[in-house]
């Protein structure tokens, strides 16, 4: 996989000053130097693909093939596709040509926010299932069972049962510390 999206402030590193009076620019972010980054841009004309064009954004070219060659991937929009075709589906007010509009930007927040949470705690994923060696016979007269289903959280080690949305709603969550007066 490619290497983690985490952003941090490099100390010292300051934007000049364009004029020589005013507030000194504030601190530029940069990404961890280990971060590969790679876009894919497609040029439309009347609804037909005209080209397709790639760069690398962090990293290098050879850094980012050899990270995907291992997996045996190329450089595509397929991924982010998909997943934006699932929000659409599960948030109503990102879809196309739909009724139900968000009155403010804090409402399409909210609606992402649980989509997220519904979508790595409570839906399992069929490339996550694990195979049960030997198969669970089962009560009833239906097949034994061979797989074991599991959401994104639980492959990810956050949490071992598929949860109901229920519980997601009423889970409390735990005040987060706070930062201590001086």
């Amino acid at each position: 996989m490619l290497a983690s999206i985490t952003w941090t402030a490099l100390p010292g590193v300051q934007p000049p000053r364009r004029r020589a009076k005013g507030s000194t620019p504030k601190p530029r972010w940069r990404p961890q130097p280990a971060l590969l980054y790679a876009q894919v841009g497609k040029q439309y004309q009347r609804r037909r693909l005209l080209c397709v064009s790639q760069r690398v954004v962090f990293g290098s070219w050879a850094g980012v093939k050899q990270v995907l060659a291992s997996q045996g991937w190329h450089i595509n929009t397929a991924f982010i596709e998909r997943l934006h075709l699932t929000i659409r589906h599960q948030v109503a007010a990102v879809g196309r040509r739909v009724r139900t509009l968000c009155k403010s930007k804090g409402g399409l927040h909210y609606q992402l926010h649980l989509h997220q949470i519904y979508y790595n705690f409570c839906l399992p994923h069929v490339s996550l299932r694990v195979q049960i060696t030997p198969p669970q016979p089962t009560t009833g007269r239906g097949s034994a069972k061979r797989w074991h289903l599991r959401t994104p959280a639980m492959a990810a080690g956050l949490t071992d049962r598929v949860w109901s949305l229920r519980e997601v709603l009423l889970f409390r969550v735990p005040p987060w510390p706070q930062p201590e007066e001086l």
